[in-house]
């Protein structure tokens, strides 16, 4: 009994291990698109650098552009929802993929940006992250350390989904990740809108930035303790 336990454990691992190197390689190749993507733009809008503070330019064009845009980003998050669903056997599991292709997405998005352009020169350097329902904002580093999380938080999940060990997960525990989402968000909103200003570094808030990030592993710890 326990043999035939090990090997169907064995082999849900190797299922498990082959989905996941190829959804790797679909972010990969998903964040080369999206620096290409990038890559245009800053040579349409910032074509002496791109460079902080911003300096937005409001006129038809540019408007245009905006909202192919945002029209884009919707587009992506979709693209990586269906992916997920489509490599996912289960719910857990198509949030763990969901985590694996946004973070993959992300670090190589940067990756590339630095094999394209040479930048960022560091992670250091501000970046706009997104434009959903406003700018935002950060420091590279920010971003990094948010896709480094949710990529151990998919491994994690994907390795006990493959034990037949599902996290447990309650409603005040969701509650508990959505609000630490949001105070992260928040963070990056809050710079965003204070780009254009020549003191934008002082708007980042590392404190607010850090207490979402360590709630939502705080809550993440907690899950998994509670699911042994």
């Amino acid at each position: 009994m326990g043999v035939g336990i090990s090997n169907m454990h064995s082999k849900l691992l190797k299922i498990i291990l082959k989905r996941f190197a190829i959804v790797v390689i679909f972010g990969i190749a998903f964040g080369y698109i999206e620096a290409a993507v990038v890559v245009y733009l800053r040579e349409i809008f910032h074509p002496a650098g791109f460079t902080f503070p911003l300096n937005f330019a409001i006129d038809p064009f540019s408007e245009r552009m905006l909202l192919t845009e945002i029209g884009r980003e919707v587009a992506t998050i979709v693209l990586i929802s269906t992916g997920a669903w489509l490599f996912g056997r289960n719910p857990q599991q198509r949030f763990a993929y969901f985590l694996t292709i946004f973070a993959v997405w992300d670090i190589f998005y940067y990756v590339w940006l630095k094999v394209l352009l040479g930048w960022p020169t560091s992670i250091t350097d501000w970046d706009i992250l997104f434009l959903i329902p406003t700018t935002w904002a950060s420091p590279v580093l920010a971003p990094l350390l948010i896709s480094l999380t949710l990529l151990l938080f998919a491994i994690i999940i994907l390795y006990r989904d493959s034990c037949a060990r599902a996290l447990k997960v309650t409603w005040l525990d969701w509650l508990s990740f959505a609000v630490a989402g949001l105070i992260v968000v928040a963070s990056f909103c809050i710079a965003g809108m204070h780009s254009a200003r020549s003191d934008y570094r002082c708007y980042f808030y590392w404190p607010l930035f850090a207490f979402g990030h360590i709630l939502a592993i705080v809550v993440f710890l907690k899950c998994l303790l509670k699911s042994k």
